[in-house]
Parts: C-alpha cells; sequence; structure tokens
C-alpha cells in the first residue's frame, strides 16, 4: 500500500463536540485509503518511501459532506424564479401545476443519458470545492420508472466520478397529477411497489418524505418512514419548512438519521431530536431564495447539542445553488451560525446525518483519508469570503482526485 505524510499542516480536525479540533504544525500519515496517524512535526514518521506533501502552513481539513441533494432532474425552473419575484408564493406555484410538478414532467421525459449529462456540471462544482461525499434524492419521477431512473443516473455518477454518494428514495416527495385526490392510494403504491423494488435493485440507501401542507400529511409520511424500517433501511424526512405539523418529532421518534429544513420547527420539538440523536438539517440556500423570514430555532438546537449539519438542496427549484462554501457563508449570515458551526455542519455533523461518520467527516486515525488541502491558513475563512474557491488539491479515500 502506498503512504503519504502531510506535513507543516495547520490541521482543523473537526474532532470533539466543538470547534475546529485545531492543530498547528501537524503531519498526517496517510496508509492506503484510511488515516494511520496523526501528530506533531517533530514526532513525524521517517521513511524515504513515504510521499512527502509540504502544506506550507496550509489548511487541511476533512473532505465536505453535502447530505441533502436534488441534483438529477430534467429541465429548469427559471420562469418560476421570476413568478415569485412578481409575488407568487412557493404554494401558489404549486397549486398552478409549477413546483415540483413541472421538474417531475420534464424528469420522466429525459432519458437516462440526459439526466446523467445534466447531472454532471452540478456535481463538478460541488466536487470542485472540496466535496467528497454526497447525497442524491430521487423524487422527481413519481412513479416507479422515473425513480428507478433517477438512482440509477446516481448510482452511474458514483461509479464514475469515483465520489462517495448516498441514493436516497424519495418517492413520497410530492403527489403526481395522476393520483390527484388519491393521496393514500399513492403512498400505497410507494410502499408496496416503488420502494420494494428500488430496494431489490439495490439503489437505496435512505428513505426520504416529505411532510408538509403542499405534500403529504404525518399520518402519510409515518406510512412509508415505517415501511422503509420493515426493509431495513434508514430513514430521514423534509419536515417543518412552511408550517408545523410534527414531522420533526414523529421523525425523530422512529430513530431518524435527520430531520431536514425545520424553518417551523417548535422549539418545544427540540428535546426529540436531541433524545433520539437525530441531526437538525439547516438549508440556508432554500431560505435565501424563497425569501423567508421564518428562522429555524437555532438557540434551542445549541441549548439542546443538538447536531447542526448544513447542505445545499441543491435542485431546480427552491434551492438552485451549488456551492457548500455559499452554503457555509449563508448559514453565518442568515442563521447567525459560527464558522466553526458552519465547517461542522458540512463536515462531522453532514456525515452524521447521512449514518457515516464511523468512516468520514473528521480527520481521525482508521478513519476514510478524505483530505482538502486550502490555499487559507485559518478555517473561519472558509465562510467568510464568497465567490473565491481557496480548494487547492483534493484526497478521496487515500487517492489524489485528478
Amino acid at each position: 500500500m502506498s503512504q503519504t505524510l502531510f506535513v507543516n499542516a495547520t490541521l482543523a480536525s473537526m474532532q470533539g463536540n466543538s470547534g475546529y479540533g485545531l492543530q498547528q504544525q501537524a503531519a498526517l500519515l496517510v496508509d492506503g485509503d484510511r488515516i494511520a496517524w496523526i501528530g506533531d512535526m517533530t514526532a513525524r514518521p521517517r521513511d524515504d518511501s513515504i510521499e512527502i506533501v509540504d502544506c506550507e502552513q496550509r489548511l487541511l481539513t476533512p473532505g465536505l459532506v453535502d447530505c441533502h441533494t436534488h441534483l438529477i432532474y430534467g429541465g429548469d425552473r427559471a420562469d418560476e424564479f421570476e413568478m415569485r419575484l412578481e409575488g407568487a408564493s412557493y404554494a401558489e406555484i404549486a397549486a398552478r401545476g409549477g413546483g415540483i410538478l413541472a421538474t417531475v414532467h420534464a424528469t420522466r421525459q429525459a432519458s437516462e443519458e440526459e439526466l446523467f449529462a445534466e447531472a454532471l456540471p452540478r456535481i463538478r462544482a460541488l466536487l470542485g470545492e472540496g466535496v467528497t461525499t454526497l447525497e442524491i434524492k430521487s423524487g422527481y419521477g413519481l412513479d416507479s420508472a422515473t425513480e428507478i431512473k433517477m438512482l440509477r443516473v446516481a448510482a452511474r455518477l458514483e461509479r464514475d466520478l469515483g465520489v462517495r454518494i448516498q441514493k436516497t428514495f424519495l418517492g413520497a416527495h410530492a403527489l403526481p397529477p395522476e393520483y390527484e385526490g388519491h393521496a393514500d392510494a399513492y403512498i400505497d403504491l410507494v410502499c408496496e411497489e416503488m420502494l420494494p423494488q428500488a430496494q431489490h435493485e439495490g439503489l437505496v440507501d435512505a428513505v426520504d418524505v416529505f411532510i408538509e401542507s403542499i405534500a403529504f400529511s404525518l399520518e402519510q409520511g409515518e406510512r412509508v418512514l415505517a415501511r422503509a424500517q420493515d426493509l431495513g433501511l434508514p430513514v430521514k424526512a423534509h419536515v417543518e419548512q412552511l408550517s408545523d405539523l410534527g414531522g420533526a418529532a414523529m421523525a425523530a421518534a422512529r430513530g431518524a438519521l435527520s430531520v431536514d429544513h425545520l424553518e417551523y420547527l417548535a422549539p418545544a420539538d427540540v428535546a426529540h431530536l436531541a433524545d433520539n440523536g437525530t441531526v437538525a438539517v439547516l438549508l440556508p440556500g432554500a431560505f435565501y431564495v424563497l425569501r423567508e423570514t421564518q428562522l429555524p430555532p437555532i438557540a434551542a438546537l445549541r441549548e439542546r447539542r443538538v447536531p447542526m449539519a448544513l447542505a445545499t438542496d441543491a435542485n431546480p427549484g427552491s434551492s438552485p445553488l451549488h456551492s457548500l462554501l455559499l452554503i457555509m457563508n449563508m448559514a453565518c449570515t442568515l442563521f447567525r451560525m459560527t464558522p466553526a458551526e458552519a465547517l461542522r455542519g458540512v463536515t462531522v455533523n453532514a456525515a452524521r446525518a447521512l449514518g457515516m461518520d464511523r468512516e468520514i467527516g473528521t480527520l481521525e486515525t482508521g478513519k476514510k483519508a478524505d483530505i482538502v488541502v486550502w490555499n487559507l491558513q485559518r478555517p473561519a475563512m472558509l465562510s467568510y469570503r464568497v465567490g473565491v474557491n481557496p480548494c487547492r488539491a483534493v484526497m478521496q479515500a487515500g487517492r489524489w482526485r485528478s
């Protein structure tokens, strides 16, 4: 196995319960695909066969993790962007046949090859900023064939690009037009046909559901999560984005990996997340694009020490953003999170939101060697600057990314 030794590094390990875990004058040894040793420069291993990388005091962090995306879809929704600026609400656009259903139509019409080609520039933008792991959801098919098609594209992206992707089934994203007025029947289809078929093909790592007034009820959402758990799959949920339906408390009680959005999460319900080890995934991109004013209960989440993750929510409608660094800045400016909380939100806490924190998310002996070298010396700079990409080099599982 090849070995690589990073020396003269400013290392943000992200270990511990808060802060950066910052180490100056640090060295880190990679052996194969794992981190084998971390320590002070003076104690570094000395072997002529080891490749030496002199960081010249540059910052090292874990590979970034984008734990909530909808990167695979057909078409765009620039027209809805204009409609919102002319005064239409998210709910009004959906009622006119826009929103998710507009993307469903375009995605159903697109071939696997077309969806793959359209997704490539989106995912490459994330990889260029040091992302080594991401989640991609289905949910723009709303029928068996298209949901499977989306998940196959996600699997191909993982294989062809060599990036780690969690494939999340989101068949219960919206009610398709052919099931108008028959939401329970559609949930039957999701639970008894769509999800089992996707799992049978080995295309599902987790299951999500959208519980909201414009999507599915609390009871319908719980049916989907219960079915997923019957199949042995981890669960998560889009909840409390536009209203408080109690979805976060329900999903947390079922041991959900994460609950996502949370602008309308009642502070009293934060205890359910804390008690069940559920991560709060905050999505400032959607907050920004939709011009929301209702903030997630950041203070309550901090008080109960609920891990807060951040993600792009990259999608064609409510968050057409493909920069995790921009999301970090938005979290600081819009949600008043600290730069340390923001970096934890896209490393260790995002890894927890995917159930991958034993393997990734920190620079720690025994974990996967997912490492980013930044043209920076201070980690706060990652959240401070906008429009500048300081990523110098990326190693994923011990291999340099070309």
